[in-house]
């Protein structure tokens, strides 16, 4: 039943973050969301993170946790006992505010050991988005995406409202 109900979670969470257009929302690990199933590092391989951007942490909160650590050092032994923060709600939105490299781990050390963490290189909000396509002599070719429109879209409007409502969702799924 926990399963179910983090499926829903995903799904209602993938909803809501095709509506926002300005910001990108990352759901960390994907379908399948923070688990050692996951993959979190092959999930982390093609991403990219900007200030502005926020991270979504979706797991059994019986089962696990997120610990945010200080480190490297913390963040390669799995040392969770001195957390910048501890996140146990199961549904988290972590806004990334700031340039730089945050270190997230789960904070079951045993998960953490077997891979279950995660290390996100915050870069600037204004660097031009490129993306490398391969080529058939795996020769990268360059590609600058076109900037967005000016005026707010539906979208915009939508994502205005839509964290109540997504709230509403959750609170209604959840409550006993």
């Amino acid at each position: 039943m926990a399963g179910m109900k983090v499926l829903v979670a995903v799904l209602l969470l993938v909803v809501y973050v095709s509506l926002v257009g300005a910001q990108s929302h990352h759901v960390v690990g994907g379908d399948r969301g923070w688990a050692k199933a996951s993959e979190v590092t092959d999930w982390l391989s093609d991403k990219v993170f900007r200030v502005g951007d926020k991270i979504w942490f979706i797991y059994s909160a019986a089962q696990e946790g997120v610990a945010e650590l200080r480190s490297k050092e913390e963040y390669e032994s799995c040392d969770v006992s001195n957390p910048i923060r501890m996140y146990t709600d199961g549904l988290d939105s972590v806004p990334l505010e700031g340039e730089g490299i945050r270190y997230f781990a789960s904070s079951n050390s045993d998960s953490c050991k077997d891979g279950l963490k995660l290390h996100v290189d915050v870069q600037p909000k204004d660097a031009k988005s490129e993306r490398s396509v391969p080529t058939s002599e795996s020769v990268a070719a360059t590609t600058t995406l076109a900037e967005g429109p000016t005026s707010p879209s539906a979208g915009a409007h939508i994502a205005a409202i839509s964290p109540m409502f997504l709230m509403a969702l959750f609170v209604g799924y959840f409550a006993p």
